[in-house]
Order: structure tokens, then C-alpha cells, then sequence
């Protein structure tokens, strides 16, 4: 069972394609990613808070793109590689892997981390909040393309997308609670440490995620669900599936090499940070190549050249950029996990080590010279504060406050407060902005404002 494909493009609400659609159940994945609102919000929310205002800068919608073409580079330079490999016929088809890609994302709420944790505390004894969760409860329950099953994509296309095949519940650390940071007199502001989520689904998507594993014995889900302690942390999860692994690599691509340009395009980012923190020895196995494939380039030292290209004029950086990402890509390798038999979870995609030290030397330089900075600091912080001030505005009185939409459909619930959760970790970082200045801001607010 396992091993059969009819499994695994299986939809759970048992819809079946028009005879004369001549699509495969993973063309009809792609078509419905890329037609659902949630996949246009990612235009609305920022890759790197507020990194810039012009549109030259990377969205989630953007980085989303570049993560699904890089992933479908990565499953063809496998098939090449692998050819006569055993894993060679359970690479994804470009289709299904660059779903994966556009959809990875589109859980993730407004101000980025910032709003995950700010929902994490704002969920604290209700089931937390993770974006990678809410991703597979906007795939699984919130699209509109079917009435009960959200996206209702194939079973296949649902596992790509479980970055963390554990609940809630099993990967919490029950001595991990999120609260407010207990110094703080004046201001109620978030302990950020401990409201971090756990990597995980939401135990409300049991259910989803027993059907997405359906096809796998009872040893392989076992095992696949399976998370190890980790002491002061949460549990971390042990495996992703085949195709996931692919989009996850992907991702951290996008991430090292990406949102550096982004960061040196703006200045955030000098020469000296880059020389010290991603140095010639890190640099290794890129400047080895490099030396390889154009000797004539190699006349004078190669890592000045490197760094000079890459604070060179645009043109230059971008050449550079382009030859990151396919040292990258073509690095990758197909890994057996002998804990498991279903190949659809039996097989990883790893980037080979020193590529991946390379690629942890340039995401460290992103997160100490952009992220951690106070520049994006300040943003966060102010973003977390009024995510977590309009969910619990909403709360206070979900009957007055709430759109007719999500009012219904918290009615509907019962009450459920992750109804609300759903509805302000849809919102662009610009519509919480402007939900929030509306109910807070004196001046601000119209009658005729689209809710």
C-alpha cells in the first residue's frame, strides 16, 4: 500500500477530475496554490521586516517564487544525478515540487516571527501557533476551493507540505509557557524566549494528518512522528518526507543567498561583516569550484574576487548571486534513512556538508547583521504588540468586532478562539496595520474601511 501512487493523489473530500482534464492530480495542486487568496496575501507580507519600500525588495510572495523554481532545479539535477539510483522514480515531477514551494509559506502571519510568536502567546493553553501549522490548516480547512477540505490537494501534495509531522501536544515543553516578560512595569511586552513556538501541527489537525499518513504502515508513522527531547527547548521533530526535503533545502537556499543580496542592496550589510563572518575558509568549496570551472578567473585571489563581486555594482552581484545557487543546487544528495520503508519518507535531499557549512556561514551573517539588528529589532517588537492587542481586541467581543465572515464561522465553531487566530494570521502586515490603527487610533478608521 505504500508504495501505490493511487494513494497518494487521493483527495480527501474523493473529488475526481472531469475525463477530459488531461492534468495529473499534482497540474491541479499547482493550479489551485496559485489561484488561492492565501498565496496572493504573500504579496502583502514582508520577507524581511520592512526591509525596503520600493519593489525591488523580496515579499513572501517573491521569496516564495524563488524557492519554488529552486526546488524544481533541485528535483531535475537529481534525476540526472541519480538516474539509476532507487529513489530515482519517487523524485517529485516539477509540478508537485514547486507546489510545495509556492505554498510553503502561507502560514505564516503578519510581521513575520514576530507575529508567530505574538499568536503563540496570544493561543498560550489553546493550542499555540506555529506557521508551518497554519499552513497545513489553510491547505486542509480555510481555502475555498472545496466545501469541508480547504485546497483539498492530493495526499501527496499535503505530506510535501508537513514540515513538522508532530502535533502540538508531543513537541511542547510543558515548562515552556509563554507570558509577558515579568520586568516590564510600565508596557505589556512579550518574553520572547519562552512564547516561541514548538515545531509542530496544531492538535485540531489530528485528523488531517492521519489521513495524509494513511498510506504508510504503523511502524513508519511511528517512527516518522517521532520527536526527540532536547533539554530548556521544545522536542524537535526527527523526519520530513522526501518531497519536503527538497522544498526545506530550497528554502534555506532562498534564505543564505537571497535575502544577503537583498540585505548588501540596501546597505544593511558591509564588506568587513561579510569578511568576518563568512570567511575564506567557509568559502572553501565555492572558491574550489570556482577555480575549476574558470581558471582564467583564478589569476589573482579568488575569495578578494568573490567579495568584490558581490559588493560590486549590481550586474556583478547578481552574476554572483547566480553562481551561489547553482554551486548549491548541484550539491545535493539523496540520503536513505534506514529507519524507514516508505520511500516517499525513506529518502531526504541534503545539501553535501561544506556546502552546508558554507550556506549556515551566510544565513548567521543575515540573522547578526539584519535580523537581530535594532533596526528590524524595533519593528518586530511594535509589530508583536499590536498583533497580540487587535487579536485580543476581537476577543473582547468577537459578535461586534469580527467581519460577517469570520463571525459566522466562529459562531459556527462554537466559539473557538482559533477562528480569530485564523482570521488576523491571515492579514498582510499593511491590514493589521490598519486594523489596528482603527481600533486604537483616535484620528484613524472610516465606516466605509473594507474589513
Amino acid at each position: 500500500m505504500a508504495n501505490n501512487s493511487s494513494d497518494w493523489a487521493e483527495r480527501q473530500s474523493g473529488w475526481k477530475q472531469q475525463p477530459e482534464d488531461l492534468r495529473s492530480p499534482f497540474d491541479v495542486d499547482y493550479a489551485r496554490i496559485v489561484h488561492s487568496g492565501s498565496f496572493r496575501r504573500l504579496q502583502g507580507k514582508t520577507q524581511i521586516l520592512n526591509l525596503g519600500d520600493s519593489d525591488f525588495y523580496r515579499t513572501r510572495l517573491t521569496h516564495s517564487l524563488e524557492v519554488a523554481q529552486i526546488a524544481g532545479s533541485i528535483a531535475r539535477q537529481l534525476e540526472g544525478k541519480y538516474a539509476t539510483h532507487e529513489a530515482h522514480q519517487y523524485i517529485p515531477p516539477l509540478s508537485l515540487i514547486q507546489s510545495a514551494g509556492f505554498s510553503h509559506d502561507l502560514g505564516h502571519p503578519p510581521f513575520g516571527h514576530g507575529g508567530e510568536v505574538a499568536l503563540n502567546y496570544c493561543m498560550r493553553g489553546l493550542g499555540g501557533f506555529e506557521g508551518n501549522g497554519h499552513t497545513l490548516r489553510i491547505l486542509a480547512r480555510l481555502e475555498n476551493f472545496s466545501v469541508a477540505h480547504g485546497s483539498d490537494l492530493s495526499r501527496r501534495a499535503m505530506l510535501a507540505v508537513l514540515k513538522y509531522p508532530v502535533s502540538f501536544s508531543r513537541a511542547v515543553n510543558p515548562k515552556i509557557v509563554p507570558a509577558l516578560y515579568e520586568t516590564a512595569t510600565s508596557i505589556r511586552t512579550l518574553d520572547t524566549k519562552v512564547c516561541k513556538p514548538p515545531k509542530c501541527y496544531f492538535d485540531s489537525e489530528d485528523d488531517i494528518v492521519d489521513w495524509i499518513l494513511m498510506p504508510l504502515s504503523n511502524t513508519d508513522r511511528d517512527e516518522f512522528q517521532a520527536c526527540d527531547p532536547v533539554d530548556g527547548k521544545h522536542s524537535k521533530p526527527r523526519h520530513k518526507s522526501f518531497d519536503c526535503s527538497i522544498m526545506d533545502v530550497s528554502d534555506d537556499i532562498a534564505y543564505g543567498v537571497h535575502d544577503l543580496e537583498d540585505a548588501i542592496a540596501l546597505g544593511l550589510i558591509r564588506e568587513s561583516h561579510f569578511r568576518q563572518h563568512v570567511s575564506e575558509a567557509a568559502s572553501a568549496p565555492f572558491l574550489d569550484a570556482l577555480k575549476q570551472k574558470y581558471p582564467g578567473e583564478a589569476a589573482n585571489n579568488v575569495y578578494d574576487r568573490f567579495v568584490a563581486q558581490i559588493f560590486g555594482s549590481g550586474k556583478e552581484r547578481k552574476h554572483f548571486i547566480s553562481r551561489l545557487v547553482h554551486h548549491f543546487v548541484t550539491n545535493i544528495e539523496i540520503e536513505k534513512v534506514a529507519s524507514l520503508q516508505s520511500p516517499l519518507i525513506r529518502y531526504r535531499a541534503v545539501l553535501g556538508e561544506p556546502q552546508r557549512l558554507f550556506l549556515s556561514a551566510l544565513q548567521s551573517l543575515v540573522v547578526e547583521k539584519v535580523i537581530r539588528t535594532p533596526n528590524v529589532q524595533h519593528l518586530e517588537f511594535k509589530g508583536q504588540k499590536m498583533v497580540v492587542s487587535v487579536f485580543e481586541a476581537l476577543c473582547s467581543n468577537p459578535a461586534s468586532l469580527l467581519p460577517e465572515d469570520a463571525r459566522q464561522a466562529y459562531d459556527t465553531s462554537g466559539n473557538d478562539q482559533r477562528v480569530i487566530c485564523d482570521y488576523v494570521a491571515g492579514m498582510t502586515d499593511e491590514f493589521l496595520l490598519k486594523t489596528y490603527d482603527r481600533l486604537f487610533s483616535p484620528r484613524m478608521g472610516s465606516v466605509f474601511d473594507k474589513l
